[in-house]
């Protein structure tokens, strides 16, 4: 159920302000709420409450509101916008700077009048707008109170608005016209009709009569035939009326056009839902921080890898850090056949203290034996004291060391090494021993 908040605000902070609560039931139809009314502006802040979670549409007074139609002769609405003010210069009170000017957008009249607006000067809008923004009061349509009443081709429509202290009546009189005067200026209007009425000339009387469809007692003259009809609450009537096709009409336009706006509840749902989209970002943020920091410490990493690589294989022209292995696996075999590669990186790692103490040293070539469990090394040295370092060095590791032939090449020294794990070479000596008892064993016991 869809409920609406309607307030009809007064020409001047002192005056009146009605209002109505509405709810649209399942068939269309206007439940009635609650209504009342506020002594002047300064008492619109007992409405907010009631428009917070409602839809809230305004009505102003007639009087402050110039309907003007007009034939304009220019192409585009644009261009009939621009030229209007000034064609209405001299029938208006105010200089076209004081005024603001909404259209409406309408079919051609059969007057052929294309342009239909209404005027209402600044000072009173920014007014009006000023109650509403103090009393926190969100709306999105402004109409004039004679567009809300019933239109009929038939002649007028009109209605009371008030008590006995303050009195409106309020009249449409075409699709765009209409007014609102005071209950004794009503009067004076009524006398006015019966003057305008020639004399002894019944048809001339019937043709200058006007009919009106009152919906509240009205006062009225010979020459207006008051149709009574069911009487309404003027704001119920107005309501009723405000969505019609024919209404589709708002003051609030051009540079008074209300952006969306949200209620006290929207607004802190609102306010938590930017909160936590705030941390959420912050955590993205972070994360984000953190995915580059590890991603420049992987390609740091990647690049160390290869680097690496290359000096361990300088002939090695491309190297792919996801093949890497298989790579090092491919090198690693062709350096002898290595089956025992377990063996073969034991053995590596033992021997690199004796390469950093004997830096002269130079490895051209290793071969792993992983029967005898022996790695041989062709080697280079600027002399003969090298050969003998690297040596001392590899006996201090606990290693078996066999130094093969040296020869003297210009200006540099070439040599090889035969180098084993002296606790591999027990295991392998045991192993072979065993193995040879065994053998005598068996010869003894086939003889």
């Amino acid at each position: 159920m869809i409920e609406t908040l309607f307030i009809r605000l007064g020409s001047q902070a002192h005056n009146t302000i009605h209002w109505l609560v509405v709810a649209e039931t399942s068939n269309n139809a206007q439940e009635i709420i609650a209504s009342g009314e506020l002594t002047d502006a300064q008492q619109l802040s007992e409405l907010t409450s009631k428009a917070e979670q409602r839809q809230v549409k305004v009505l102003v007074p007639g009087c402050d509101v110039l309907l003007k139609s007009l034939k304009v002769p220019a192409k585009s609405s644009r261009a009939m916008r621009l030229a209007t003010p000034y064609m209405l210069e001299d029938s208006l009170a105010e200089d076209v700077e004081q005024l603001f000017f909404a259209y409406a957008d309408l079919a051609i009249d059969e007057q052929e009048n294309n342009c239909f607006t209404a005027i209402v000067a600044h000072k009173q809008m920014q007014q009006w707008m000023s109650w509403l923004a103090e009393a926190d009061i969100y709306t999105k349509c402004i109409l004039p109170d004679v567009l809300a009443m019933p239109f009929t081709d038939a002649g007028w429509s009109a209605i009371t608005l008030g008590d006995a202290n303050q009195t409106q009546v309020i009249v449409r009189q075409k699709l765009w016209q209409g007014f609102t005067l005071d209950a004794s200026a009503w009067q004076l209007q009524c006398q006015a009709f019966s003057a305008e009425a020639p004399d002894g000339d019944e048809d001339n009387e019937q043709q200058t009569s006007v009919n009106i469809e009152a919906y509240s007692p009205l006062a009225h003259s010979e020459q207006l035939a008051v149709k009574a009809m069911p009487e309404e609450l003027p704001l119920a009537l107005m309501a009723m009326n405000y969505d019609s096709q024919l209404n589709r009409f708002n003051l609030l336009q051009g540079q008074y056009l209300i952006k969306e706006n949200r209620s006290n509840a929207g607004r802190q749902w609102l306010w938590v839902a930017g909160v936590a989209v705030f941390a959420l970002l912050l955590s993205l943020g972070h994360k984000s921080a953190q995915l580059w920091q590890l991603n420049a410490e992987q390609e740091q990493v990647k690049q160390s890898i290869i680097s690496t690589y290359k000096n361990a294989f300088p002939k090695t022209k491309r190297v792919r850090v996801s093949t890497i292995k298989s790579q090092l696996n491919r090198e690693l075999a062709l350096l002898g056949g290595v089956g025992d590669r377990q063996g073969f990186l034991a053995m590596l790692a033992k021997i690199q203290p004796a390469f950093t103490k004997v830096p002269a040293l130079k490895p051209e070539s290793l071969k792993f034996d992983s029967k005898r469990q022996e790695l041989r090394i062709q080697a280079t040295a600027k002399d003969y004291q090298a050969f003998e370092q690297f040596s001392i060095a590899l006996a201090a590791a606990n290693l078996t060391v066999k130094q093969g032939s040296q020869s003297n090449q210009g200006d540099q020294v070439t040599g090889s090494f035969s180098i084993s794990d002296k606790e591999s070479s027990k295991g392998a000596n045991k192993s072979k021993s065993t193995t040879q008892k065994r053998s005598n064993k068996s010869n003894k016991e086939a003889s």
